[in-house]
């Protein structure tokens, strides 16, 4: 005799198992759930990175707002401009304790993401925070000034932070989900309907970037190669020194083969389930690529790297979208026997 399992509602205040959810209202959804956690642990991680970078002894100094920040100004219109030059301002009169309480910000939204009970609270606090850097520290990523290649680290990595953390937000009706898999965490969120767009526009983004005629001249991926191992350890400069000199007389090869690779990435929303992995596979290869070869690791090794660059912070993006196909058991309602 079979007997019907009861559904019990937890009491108020009781531990969830992501963000708030209820476990009983999740329970289809297991796998999503620890692919979730995986993804908080791993914005936590940048924002812990980022914390430990925040309370470098350089950041301490007057050399940050004065060679970091300030420069961030300079092309942007006037409402961008102007709070970047009173940001900059601001910093160098009061330099140690606004650098201190930067670095403690980060940290606490890091330790947030790693505890359940206050998952929440820190997403909020990451797009909050991650916007404000984005505007008055980063100059809106460079992405009002004129081409930036995708290369050096369009649109800015602290605001790929906001994104991911707007995706991670736990959702609120799973039920809609379960009859189109493979869905991804990304897919699942309440921004679902966004997701698509957020990915769209910002691969194909990355291809219109890539071929315009500054950033496929002859001689600018080589010249922004070489230019980057300034303060770099000696093996970090050699694979710049390699990289620069195989883009000798490739430039514009080299950037035609980065449009097409982020026109397929783009691209993987209207592919077919079987190829949908490959697509975010893609990405992810591209993007740490770009990090090792073209961001050297976001400078993090020269003491003066504030974040990882985007390299890395598109990788995590990329996992957001990372299709999970549900069995029977992962669907069964949590009445069931």
């Amino acid at each position: 005799m079979r007997v019907q399992k009861s559904s019990v509602t937890p009491p108020a205040g009781a531990a969830t198992s992501d963000g708030g959810e209820a476990a009983t209202d999740m329970s289809w959804r297991l796998p999503l759930v620890r692919w979730r956690r995986i993804l908080l642990w791993a914005l936590g991680s940048l924002w812990l990175l980022d914390a430990a970078l925040q309370y470098q002894p350089y950041m301490f100094t007057g050399a940050f707002p004065r060679e970091v920040i300030r420069p961030t100004a300079e092309g942007n219109p006037g409402w961008v401009h102007s709070p970047v030059e009173w940001s900059a301002t601001l910093m160098a009169h009061h330099i140690v304790v606004l650098n201190a309480v930067f670095a403690t910000v980060q940290l606490l939204i890091a330790l947030g993401l790693f505890w359940h009970r206050t998952v929440k609270p820190a997403l909020s606090a990451s797009i909050v925070w991650a916007l404000l850097v984005w505007w008055l520290g980063e100059g809106l990523g460079g992405i009002l000034t004129g081409p930036v290649s995708p290369l050096v680290g369009l649109p800015g990595a602290v605001v790929l932070y906001a994104v991911i953390a707007a995706l991670l937000w736990p959702p609120t009706h799973p039920a809609v989900h379960s009859r189109r898999p493979p869905i991804s965490v990304a897919t699942s969120s309440p921004l679902r309907a966004a997701a698509t767009g957020v990915w769209l526009l910002l691969w194909l983004g990355f291809a219109v970037e890539a071929l315009l005629p500054a950033d496929r001249a002859p001689g600018a991926v080589h010249d922004l190669l070489a230019g980057l191992s300034d303060g770099e350890p000696h093996w970090i400069a050699d694979i710049d020194a390699w990289a620069a000199r195989s883009a000798i007389g490739h430039d514009t090869g080299i950037s035609i083969i980065l449009a097409a690779c982020c026109v397929l990435i783009a691209l993987r929303v209207l592919a077919p389930p079987a190829l949908a992995r490959a697509g975010v596979a893609l990405a992810i290869l591209l993007s740490m690529g770009i990090w090792v070869v073209a961001q050297d690791f976001g400078g993090i090794a020269t003491g003066q790297g504030t974040d990882p660059n985007s390299g890395l912070v598109l990788a995590v993006l990329a996992l957001c979208f990372w299709p999970i196909h549900l069995t029977a058991r992962d669907i069964r309602p949590a009445t069931s026997e």
